[in-house]
């Protein structure tokens, strides 16, 4: 629902229905409406949290589902700016309980072999989102009429539905039906996730008794306001889990995705046709390069997908903002829109680059972003903490989006250059301070948080504790 809304309002800004119809909106009107959807994000993951932990992870995602379809409609029924805006603000309440819910969700249900994968396919399915409606709107831009932009709109109501039906036939968490005393039907779940029912099979067992102790041990030390999150030891992972959120954010994404035909246009292709067919393929292509993460981020590890992902972004805007900057000649049609009249050759290079950049981020901070945040809390501030670096995400995506058309349109090759240098500053920072996490169960988490806040240097601790947990299991076959 997150990626089609994206892509979706991103080609509907250039149609000249809705243009006329919302009587041109100019930047800083653009800003809004487009940041209004992010808004809403920032306020629902806040409270995401209570609710998850009250009512459930499944339940909390049904009512997302609700509140997602109404914002849609408002929107698809729009009559007026005041009226789209307050339809995407609500949308936004809906996925943003959503992004911070299911990836919770989805970690806790998965086995730690394959939990990196699992969670990858939300960031899949937000690709997918994007790339059904980057083509659904460069079929029906084409009509002229207002069903151009409120058909695209209003579709958003049937994968919401979808999901809706869909979680009647997902199980509870395991992990909250502990927390809440409900450790058989817990054990049931288990059983027929890891071993197709058996309620006796050792790796149920094991997992049942790991969840109720860790769940019994966060009892006395659970969380009763989110100021507790920033204090000692919590407030090294939710500091770490904000800035993979805000990371993933100034890498820049949104600004591609949301603006892509702009972007496209400036660069040189100026028919609209041009441009939306050119935004349809950037939405291919972003699909398609999140699949070697979903494949092998259980086996690259965290750490390595991001830092080779933040070289190949930093890089690919790099050598966009010098080609740009180099060769520039701006120039403003009638209606204000900017016109960089690039040289075809540095017009290839910098359309080239931007799918490079979406490949790189594809590969890396699209997925990991979503999978980090999501396995490195305990049980007992998991839905608290993950609201909060959720919310972090939503607050750097609404910064972004609200300011960028005025920064495209001003700074131009400016705005990569800046990308550039926090994608290179990004790479020293995950060395620095990001621990490695692949092939951990959530309850390792406490191992591998408890030493040097210098994840390089780390290392040697961490392999002395897997050394000493392969002797032991050693020794205990041996006796």
């Amino acid at each position: 629902m997150f990626g089609y809304d994206t892509g979706v309002l991103a080609s509907i800004l250039e149609f000249d229905k809705w243009k006329s119809y919302f009587h041109h909106p100019g930047s800083i009107g653009v800003g809004v409406i487009v940041s209004a959807l992010t808004a809403g994000c920032f306020v629902g993951s806040l409270i995401a949290g209570r609710i998850a932990d009250k009512y459930s992870r499944k339940r909390t995602i049904m009512i997302a589902c609700v509140v997602f379809s109404l914002g849609a409609a408002i929107q698809c029924g729009s009559i007026n700016r005041a009226m789209l805006i307050v339809g995407r603000f609500i949308s936004g309440l809906g996925v943003g309980v959503l992004s911070m819910t299911v990836p919770m969700f989805q970690s806790e249900l998965a086995p730690p072999a394959i939990r990196g994968r699992l969670v990858s396919f939300q960031q899949w399915a937000i690709t997918w989102g994007i790339v059904v409606s980057y083509w659904v709107d460069y079929g029906l831009h084409f009509v002229q009429s207002d069903v151009a932009w409120r058909v695209p709109i209003g579709i958003q109501i049937v994968p919401a539905a979808v999901l809706f039906v869909a979680m009647f036939f997902m199980p509870y968490s395991p992990r909250w039906l502990v927390d809440h005393g409900l450790v058989d039907e817990a054990h049931v779940v288990l059983a027929k996730l890891r071993a197709m029912g058996d309620l006796n099979a050792p790796d149920v067992v094991t997992e049942l008794e790991e969840i109720k102790e860790s769940v019994q041990v966060d009892g006395v030390t659970a969380v009763r306001s989110y100021t507790e999150l920033f204090h000692v030891p919590i407030r090294r992972r939710v500091l770490i889990g904000i800035a993979v959120h805000a990371l993933s954010q100034l890498s820049g994404i949104n600004v591609t995705l949301y603006f892509a035909p702009t972007i496209f246009k400036q660069s040189g292709l100026t028919g609209k046709n041009a441009s939306l067919l050119a935004q349809g393929l950037s939405g291919v292509v972003n699909c398609l390069f999140t699949i070697p993460a979903i494949l092998w981020i259980d086996r690259w590890g965290r750490r390595k997908t991001l830092m080779f992902g933040s070289l190949g972004c930093g890089i690919a805007y790099f050598v966009q903002a010098v080609a740009t900057g180099a060769t520039q000649h701006k120039t403003f049609d009638e209606n204000g829109d900017l016109y960089l009249n690039l040289p075809t050759g540095p017009s290839y290079v910098v359309i080239v680059m931007i799918y490079v950049f979406i490949a790189s981020f594809a590969m890396s901070w699209g997925p990991v972003s979503w999978v980090y945040p999501s396995e490195i809390f305990p049980m007992h501030i998991r839905s608290k903490a993950n609201s909060i670096t959720t919310a972090a995400n939503w607050l750097f995506n609404f910064g972004i989006s609200l300011v960028s058309p005025i920064l495209i349109k001003h700074i131009t090759w400016g705005l990569d250059l800046i990308f550039a240098i926090i994608m290179f500053v990004s790479i020293g920072i995950v060395y620095l301070f990001f621990p490695e996490t692949k092939n951990r169960s959530l309850e390792d988490m406490e191992i591998i948080f408890g030493g040097s806040v210098w994840a390089h240097r780390d290392k040697k601790r961490i392999a002395e504790y897997d050394a000493s947990g392969m002797l032991g299991q050693v020794e205990k076959q041996n006796t």
